[in-house]
């Protein structure tokens, strides 16, 4: 009791003001997508939430910028409704003018380049046969994937377990770029049950990628599962709107911005969490649980009482660093690119990982006649593009507008804007078993504690509002 009351006396004025928010259910420590959605959960549970987060502003990665006629993303472009999860939470956010925009129908199509130009992911039998990103042989060999041995290492990488079962050709045009495109990564160091664990599935359950494809689509559905309708996914003005109506479904006198130096304690059955204002003031609350959405790195400092091994384990995950830039066009000169991007794989050796097109999968992002373009540089496999200055960057892309997306040679960006994001995508390599164990056994040592965040469960959008609604 004394230390409840203790940790009450230190609670901010505002919680303070509301006598039924002094017995707090749930701390939660990071305001970007999963912490929000976290907290918007248990909000609808009723419990009583407060959420810390160090930056000045909600939405962490989560960033929309508009700048005139242009809106783009500094962070994540877009995401795919791949579980109802994601439908639900829209439809919970609509009281709060959220609204989820799916990609246009032409922005289905997926471009990889090869030689020197891009071409088309085939999305039928015909353009399967016509398409010269893979070899013939890959193309015929195809036929007998179904009849393949199932692998036996389960710690097989993503690049050994394409090759084996489709050919070097759909590493190289398929795989590789798509790895890219995802993880900004290296198929040859990440494991496919942890990266790609529905591919991993496939085969250990049905013995092959075609059949377990097939056997996938003959499945019933229920009505909630067909919320699911795996398509490409903003929200209707930006990312932005979804994390700004997320802080308000929890309630912006629960969340609590500008705390550094968060630390975690264990006091006698409850969690203490104490952090630092822009004053230097020392800050505790306690609550009945504890749930970190950060980054792996910064676990170490915040959660103290941790074994040291486990931790080490958390710690090795290695992060993809990604420079993005986004390019405006008020004129793109008769140019259409009527799809949602372009791959670019590995072995063609040019600059870029890929580029999205975000005027051509949403409505409103750029002018009438304009284009906007999100050109993604760097990766585990080019970590030196980091040290390109801006001038440098600025020149790689004014490049790239001409050569790979055919505009005039003179054309002239009416907007460009660099984001650098050191630690962008998590890497789910060999050490994410060890890591995944280490948060269960942490997990199982405090109850209480839970550690979310992208550091484990999935990278993408879908996956954290997933992870996030299972947490709350």
């Amino acid at each position: 009791q004394t230390i409840l009351n203790s940790c009450l006396m230190n609670l901010p004025k505002v919680y303070m003001q509301n006598e039924i928010q002094t017995k707090l259910d749930a701390i939660v420590i990071g305001a970007g997508l999963t912490g929000l959605t976290t907290a918007h959960t248990l909000k609808k549970r009723g419990k009583r939430v407060v959420v810390i987060e160090k930056e000045q502003r909600v939405g962490g990665q989560i960033h929309t910028y508009q700048q005139g006629d242009y809106t783009f993303e500094s962070g994540p472009n877009t995401g795919v409704v791949s579980y109802p999860e994601v439908a639900e939470l829209f439809h919970d956010l609509a009281q709060w003018g959220c609204s989820l925009e799916e990609a246009h129908e032409e922005a289905r199509q997926r471009w990889i380049w090869k030689g020197t130009k891009f071409h088309a992911i085939p999305s039928s039998l015909i353009g399967a046969v016509r398409t010269p990103l893979f070899t013939w042989r890959d193309k015929f060999g195809i036929l007998g994937e179904p009849f393949r041995r199932k692998g036996t290492n389960p710690d097989e990488d993503v690049a050994s377990m394409v090759v084996r079962r489709l050919g070097k050709s759909y590493l190289d045009y398929a795989v590789d770029p798509f790895v890219s495109g995802v993880y900004a990564g290296n198929p040859h160091t990440l494991i496919t049950r942890f990266a790609l664990p529905k591919l991993y599935n496939l085969e250990q359950n049905y013995g092959s990628f075609i059949r377990g494809g097939i056997a996938k689509s003959k499945e019933k559905k229920s009505e909630r599962e067909r919320l699911a309708t795996k398509k490409v996914f903003s929200a209707v003005g930006g990312l932005s709107r979804l994390t700004e109506a997320l802080a308000q479904s929890v309630g912006e006198s629960n969340i609590i911005l500008g705390a550094k130096e968060v630390v975690v304690t264990p006091m006698n059955g409850q969690w203490q969490v104490s952090y630092k204002t822009a004053t230097g003031e020392t800050i505790s609350i306690c609550s009945q649980h504890v749930i970190t959405t950060v980054g792996a790195y910064a676990l170490k400092t915040m959660l103290p009482f941790v074994e040291e091994a486990d931790m080490a384990a958390i710690s090795a995950l290695r992060y993809a660093p990604i420079i993005q830039v986004s390019v405006g066009l008020s004129d793109a000169h008769g140019v259409e690119n009527k799809a949602f991007g372009g791959l670019i794989p590995t072995c063609e050796k040019q600059p870029f990982l890929g580029i999205l097109f975000p005027s051509a999968c949403f409505s409103q992002r750029c002018p009438t006649a304009g284009a906007l373009y999100s050109f993604f540089i760097g990766g585990t496999n080019h970590t030196e593009m980091l040290d390109k200055t801006d001038a440098e960057l600025q020149q790689m892309v004014c490049k790239g507008l001409t050569t790979m997306l055919g505009l005039p040679a003179n054309v002239q960006p009416d907007m460009i804007r660099i984001f650098r994001h050191e630690r962008a995508i998590p890497q789910y390599e060999l050490s994410s078993g060890a890591r995944f164990e280490a948060v269960n056994r942490i997990e199982q040592a405090h109850k209480g504690l839970i550690i979310g965040g992208n550091l484990r469960d999935g990278i993408g959008m879908a996956d954290r509002i997933r992870q996030a609604v299972r947490m709350g």
